[in-house]
């Protein structure tokens, strides 16, 4: 609770800030306050990971509750080099949409964080930039089934069903489907991942740029039985898209193995440099985790 009594004061009383006074920080703008996630833990939890980096300066801003006027929540988006969505809830105004489209049109960095691939079904625009979401009744009209298939995308326009799920959270494989993009270069081919949610059946009308890592999604744990891509870059004009379906926000910022996993937080911090200044200039850090054996930071940052 004192997390997120110090993140709602930050939003108050300095939201629209832009950054260090020497500008040496990349700006940041965490967008969050409606979820069927636990937002509350999550975007602290991300302003954790990228602050203690040292790299970005992060400002939050958090919508109305669910059911109230959404008029005035107006983010200043052209204000920062990366915009993380970390929100699953109402509409926006359509100048708020018509806002974001132009920080996107003009280049701007994007995170695509879990369940913000669930929101706005009805927005085409919106699910472009995402490239595939999930849920919110999501089916065929709302494009093909995106997984990895025989070692590529694959775009599977012929299944009817609907969009969105995952089976029970577990430990998982994420295997490197692009070895020379600045996000995962250097980093292992194979790693294992804290107990998550591995997101499957995903559509989309967009265009994976980049299936930066899969993941097996074993029936056993009811998923698939198919490779689902849980990391990608997404194909959207002059933009960086980096989406992540990974990170299911835990119960508090104590337990919250997903976000605690280092492969996830090294994950995030290079795909956000990257959305940001398409660059990662970050090392490959020695705690991260291999094929056999998971790896925390459970206090956000590197020890």
């Amino acid at each position: 609770m004192k997390h997120f009594l110090t993140t709602v004061l930050f939003t108050l009383f300095f939201a629209g800030s832009t950054g260090s006074a020497d500008g040496s920080q990349i700006k940041a703008l965490i967008v969050t306050g409606q979820n069927n996630h636990n937002w509350k833990v999550s975007n602290v939890a991300i302003k954790s990971i990228l602050e203690n980096s040292g790299l970005f300066t992060v400002d939050v801003v958090i919508s109305p509750e669910q059911g109230k006027d959404m008029s005035g929540f107006k983010p200043d988006f052209a204000a920062y080099k990366l915009v993380i969505l970390d929100y699953n809830g109402d509409a926006w105004s359509e100048a708020t949409n018509a806002a974001f489209l132009d920080y996107i049109k003009k280049g701007g960095g994007l995170i695509i964080y879990h369940a913000a691939d669930n929101t706005f079904r009805e927005w085409k625009e919106f699910n472009k930039i995402i490239g595939f979401g999930g849920w919110g009744n999501r089916n065929e009209s709302d494009g093909p089934y995106i997984y990895y298939k025989d070692n590529q995308v694959f775009y599977d326009s012929e299944t009817p069903g609907p969009g969105g799920s995952h089976g029970s959270q577990h430990e998982f494989v994420l295997n490197c489907g692009d070895t020379k993009h600045p996000i995962t270069k250097g980093l292992p081919a194979k790693w294992r991942h804290a107990q998550d949610e591995l997101y499957d059946r995903m559509r989309g009308p967009g265009k994976i740029a980049s299936p930066l890592y899969w993941a097996y999604s074993s029936s056993e744990k009811g998923g698939t039985g198919r490779n689902e891509i849980p990391y990608a870059t997404i194909n959207y004009g002059k933009a960086r898209i980096f989406h992540t379906t990974l990170g299911h926000a835990g119960k508090s910022l104590d337990d919250n193995p997903s976000m605690q996993c280092t492969g996830f937080q090294v994950m995030l911090l290079r795909g956000a440099e990257w959305a940001a200044t398409g660059k990662v200039k970050q090392k490959v850090p020695s705690d991260f985790p291999t094929e056999e054996k998971t790896s925390y930071r459970k206090n956000y940052k590197t020890d």
